[in-house]
């Protein structure tokens, strides 16, 4: 194969984009849009050049091996993983799988019900705790982990050194939350370092707006709790001596998604405040702009383009976060909502944290694609959530409710940044692909997941439970069933059954959760390993649509190649056996530089061989199974 001619059509690509932007359609289905130069996004040295996998894991629900799951269960009752139960033999497994970075959710000390009085941790009202255990998002103290995750309360700070040694250990790096958009409705730390004021300590809280306030304020009032439905109360009528129908805050915080009343609706982020980043409440800025051609400047010039800077008190306060959690051997965040904060803060940060750790991962939460360079190029982001185009799209086809057309027209829009777009079919947030209100059966997840992990150079994100089709069922108490717990303590069945009482071997599982895993196991480590998934990318799907030979929209092709190898990958997303001819146009056989006639070609997921007949294209005779993810290699 020629590199030369790759890199000549790479380059027309570029200068295509330069000219006239990205959002141009193909002029033919025959066009071949290879992709931009590859990012090398937490790329290890010396690793097997694949891209990176990422697993989340709710650091809480990972280890439990409690199934009483009892709606509201105590901590007693239901039982709580600790970080000592992410031990050797777990990430072992994790590694084995093609995992690079371990996202610990959950991690930092949050808001929750249990008692910790007798380590001096004030007390939580229940009123403001969503759930028993509370949300991982509803931060208290920044510099503390959650007391609930240590075999011994009083050493949890080193018991969490010693998950992120164990994790480092493996070969692996981890990654934890800072949320920056609010905190708990009450901050108290107890672990800042010396000098360190709380949030919201040195505020003037007779005003609404103050630049360097940490808070937004409703002068004058104090706070009023939400009116609950009548299906709700908090602890699920449990009694309690803070349950008293009021919170002491005087004046009101505004909530944390922005609700600026005394008394927010239930469906606000009530247990949450809003953080003041330097915005008027008129929607201004109250703190420098970046020029505009800070798009295309380095990491290091907005370095220094902040190091002379007068920026609010809370930018600071991040910063000092920041540090702190790297100084812990900390490899990189998740920026939880990072939208809701300007996109200078984060220019600010993030090069601070750049000029700390070079190969730090830095993975935002945006779900406004018009904004996604934005925060990529001004804000410095090395991923973000790829949500509301693709993930939203490819739910819909697996659900049998969109074409696979749209996955062409997205990769299209987006393939100067597609790089640097996170993929992913489960994380907190999201229902699980087992519940009946997205698939109803996890094997859908095979063809959506084979096409979320390969069709760019992107990390692949998994969450736990998802390879072995966790189904979401139960009431846990704070929140519906469909998505896995975050705010109470409870049991994940089916990855309880493959942690099997600590040993991590899958040995309880059942025959179909042990053979998805499998499958998970298989394509992630080709993901995670295979050169082509940092080479090129050619959509096979306009071509063969078009063509017919019983290709439809329900199914789905691309081709991608490095120099060192060609892989064509194929997913059926009905849930029948279907028969069709698998076309490559001319152009890529000759990019490729086929030559006529029979090659044999290996399928590496589900193993077998097929047969590649060559002419002026090239044609494959494929009789795909019902939700099958294939992906072909050319045979050695």
């Amino acid at each position: 194969m020629r590199m030369t001619k790759i890199a000549r059509l790479s380059l027309a690509l570029v200068l295509l984009l330069l000219v006239g932007g990205c959002q141009r359609a193909p002029e033919s289905a025959t066009d071949i849009q290879p992709s931009p130069p590859a990012s090398d996004v937490g790329h290890v040295p010396g690793e097997p050049v694949g891209k990176p996998v990422v697993y989340q894991l709710m650091t809480r629900l990972f280890g439990n091996k409690t199934t009483t799951n009892a709606p509201w269960g105590t901590a007693a009752e239901n039982g709580v993983g600790k970080f000592a139960d992410i031990n050797d033999a777990a990430l072992r497994e994790l590694k084995a799988m093609g995992v690079s970075h371990v996202w610990t959710t959950g991690v930092l000390h949050h808001a929750l019900v249990a008692d910790y009085t007798a380590l001096g941790i004030e007390l939580d009202d229940p009123e403001v705790v969503k759930g028993r255990a509370g949300s991982p998002y509803a931060i208290k103290d920044y510099f503390d982990v959650n007391p609930d995750l240590a075999v011994d309360p009083a050493q949890r700070q080193a018991e969490f050194d010693a998950l992120v040694e164990r994790v480092h250990r493996q070969g692996m790096k981890l990654i934890i939350d800072i949320v920056p958009n609010h905190v708990a409705r009450r901050y108290r730390s107890t672990q800042a370092p010396e000098g360190v004021r709380d949030f919201g300590a040195d505020d003037d809280v007779s005003v609404e707006y103050a630049r360097d306030n940490n808070f937004y304020y409703v002068p004058g009032q104090p706070f009023v709790l939400p009116a609950w439905p009548d299906s709700y109360r908090p602890l699920g009528g449990e009694a309690h001596p803070l349950i008293d129908g009021r919170f002491d805050e005087n004046p009101a915080k505004w909530t944390g998604n922005g609700a600026r009343n005394a008394q927010p609706k239930f469906d606000d982020w009530y247990e949450t405040v809003k953080i003041n980043f330097g915005v008027k409440p008129d929607g201004s800025a109250d703190f420098p702009r970046l020029p505009p051609d800070f798009a295309t400047r380095t990491t290091a010039e907005h370095h220094a383009f902040w190091a002379d800077k007068d920026v609010p008190a809370t930018w600071k306060k991040f910063r000092i976060i920041a540090r702190y959690w790297l100084a812990r051997g900390v490899d990189g965040f998740r920026f939880d909502m990072a939208e809701m904060v300007p996109v200078e803060f984060w220019s600010y940060l993030n090069s601070d944290i750049k000029s700390i750790d070079p190969d730090a991962l830095l993975i935002a939460e945006v779900y406004n694609p018009a904004e996604y360079r934005n925060y990529l190029q001004l804000g410095r982001m090395d991923l973000l959530y790829d949500k509301v185009d693709f993930y939203d799209s490819l739910k819909l086809l697996m659900q049998g409710k969109g074409p696979a057309q749209t996955l062409v027209d997205i990769q299209l829009r987006f393939a100067d940044i597609e790089s640097q777009l996170l993929h992913f079919l489960e994380n907190h947030d999201e229902q699980r692909i087992a519940s009946p209100d997205f698939a109803g059966d996890a094997s859908m997840g095979k063809p959506g997941m084979l096409v979320s992990a390969l069709i760019s150079r992107s990390p692949t994100l998994v969450y736990f439970g998802q390879e072995v089709g966790e189904k979401g069922e139960g009431d846990a108490g704070f929140g519906k069933a469909t998505r896995t717990t975050i705010f109470d303590y409870w049991g994940v069945p089916s990855h309880q059954r493959w942690m099997n009482g600590g040993a991590f071997d899958g040995g309880a599982l059942t025959a179909d959760e042990a053979a998805l895993r499998g499958f998970y196991a298989r394509l992630l480590k080709l993901s995670a390993t295979a050169p082509a998934m940092r080479g090129e990318y050619v959509e096979l799907h306009t071509y063969n649509a078009a063509r017919g030979g019983g290709y439809g929209q329900q199914q789905f092709a691309f081709a991608r190649f490095s120099e060192q190898q060609r892989l064509i990958v194929v997913a059926n997303f009905e849930r029948i056996e279907k028969r069709l001819t698998l076309a490559l146009p001319a152009e890529l056989v000759a990019l490729w530089q086929l030559p006529v006639g029979e090659h044999r070609w290996v399928e590496r997921i589900d193993g077998g061989d097929v047969v590649l007949r060559v002419s002026e294209e090239a044609t494959v005779e494929l009789m795909l199974p019902p939700m099958a993810a294939w992906v072909l290699e050319e045979g050695r």
